[in-house]
């Protein structure tokens, strides 16, 4: 069976058993094996033996070790009050502003999501602390639940980033680079946020509420709360860039520092536990999508998928930014129907080589590498808020008192609107993202 052929079965084989709502990396081992059983006629030895090196060999990677750690700082952020505490001090400084409650909302978003690093967490624990507070300021249901779900993305964005460092182990990029890169582009979709909230706010006039004005003291006080958090996050993103510590050793001090403001701010033995068990099923559930990856694409390099598709995209005669273009919607289209890890592990494989040997702006290998990343996790992001099947969605509908999906989904579109001209910026200026490379 050709290989474009066998890799059209088996992904449609995979998508149909996501249909039928079995897990990711379930799906995608019975994927990959599917590609072995068609290859070797029905001999399972080839496939044994892959499974027998596979796990050792992608387990044994050292920067994969630092998921769990940044899990771990996670559930620290989660079960110990900082997302409250970030909210309540942006809500001091700009919810005065029209619509910046809504805004302050969004900044917590991206501040919880420094240190989560998990899109979904963000949205959930942001959705329990912010709704309620814009509701009683008369926030419309579509604005409130539209800018949680779309901050809420931001968890994958700003470092540090579990999808950016899968992608890194993937493609031998460097980690801190691709952290430091991330930043910028960060801050733009911050911005744009901020932008989306304004226009929308001033729309509904005299249908939004200011939050009291808080004096000087007040708004300095609150910076101390969160002095912490600002701690951790140069911990984290300047010790990498200075060098002076590791990927390990700075996501390791930077869930040592997150756990003891957790208990200082109040986190007990059962918040301990709670983090401790969440941290262990999460890294479960990651590695389960990592080696069920490895399989789908061990299986689709089997029979020379990736390569039949990239000479075939290539001998297509589209314009390299049209290429690019075509792997962008895909990823858009994907967005709907699985995560962002997963996504990640299943089509860098697949796009990277690709894209590596298009010519791009006058990017060497290097640069290419890192920009390509960063502009596909924002597509990825989008995914999570693309209607009617983005997961932010559906979190922060469960969440909201009274609100459809089709209301959370109507509120999403202006934001979405934001992301595309972000993601065109980031694009066409490749520069934003390769600031860090000198």
């Amino acid at each position: 069976m050709e290989g474009l052929t066998m890799g059209a079965v088996a992904l449609g084989g995979m998508l149909a058993l996501l249909g039928c709502r079995l897990h990711v990396g379930v799906a995608m081992m019975m994927a990959g094996a599917l590609c072995y059983w068609l290859v070797y006629d029905g001999d399972t030895h080839a496939l044994l033996y892959t499974l027998n090196n596979l796990v050792y060999a992608r387990f044994s990677s050292y920067d994969l070790a630092v998921i769990p750690i940044f899990v771990l700082m996670g559930q620290f952020a989660i079960h110990g009050g900082l997302s409250a505490t970030l909210f309540q001090a942006s809500a001091k400084w700009i919810g005065h502003w029209r619509g910046g409650l809504a805004m302050s909302a969004a900044g917590a978003c991206a501040g919880f999501g420094a240190i989560c690093g998990s899109s979904l967490a963000t949205a959930t624990t942001m959705s329990q602390v912010a709704l309620p507070e814009l509701e009683r300021h008369r926030y419309s249901k579509r604005l409130a639940t539209g800018t949680i779900a779309a901050a809420g993305t931001l968890g994958i964005l700003i470092p540090p980033s579990v999808p950016l460092i899968v992608y890194a182990v993937l493609t031998n990029s460097s980690i801190t680079t691709l952290f430091m890169a991330a930043v910028l582009p960060g801050l733009l979709a911050v911005a744009g946020y901020f932008v989306v909230i304004r226009l929308l706010a001033v729309r509904a006039m005299g249908g939004v509420e200011a939050s009291p004005r808080y004096s000087w003291a007040e708004r300095w006080a609150s910076l101390r709360d969160i002095a912490p958090v600002l701690v951790i996050f140069f911990v984290v993103i300047f010790g990498l860039y200075g060098g002076w510590a590791n990927l390990t050793e700075a996501a390791s001090l930077g869930a040592a520092a997150c756990g003891v403001y957790a208990m200082w701010q109040g986190m007990r033995w059962p918040g301990l536990a709670k983090s401790l068990l969440g941290t262990a099923e999460a890294s479960a559930m990651i590695y389960l999508v990592v080696i069920g990856a490895d399989l789908l694409n061990s299986g689709l390099a089997l029979g020379q998928m990736p390569t039949a598709l990239a000479d075939w995209v290539l001998g297509s005669g589209l314009a390299p930014l049209a290429i690019l273009m075509v792997v962008l919607a895909i990823y858009l289209v994907l967005g709907c129907m699985m995560d962002s890890l997963s996504m990640i592990l299943l089509t860098i494989p697949i796009f990277f080589p690709i894209i590596m040997q298009l010519e791009l702006f006058g990017l060497t290998g290097p640069e290419k590498a890192i920009w390509f990343g960063i502009v596909a996790l924002m597509v990825v992001e989008i995914g999570l808020i693309t209607p009617p099947m983005g997961m932010n969605l559906f979190i922060v509908q469960k969440y909201s008192q009274g609100a459809t999906l089709g209301t959370v989904s109507r509120g999403i579109l202006p934001f979405l609107g934001a992301d595309m001209v972000r993601i065109a910026i980031v694009v066409f200026v490749p520069a934003l993202s390769l600031v860090w490379l000198g």
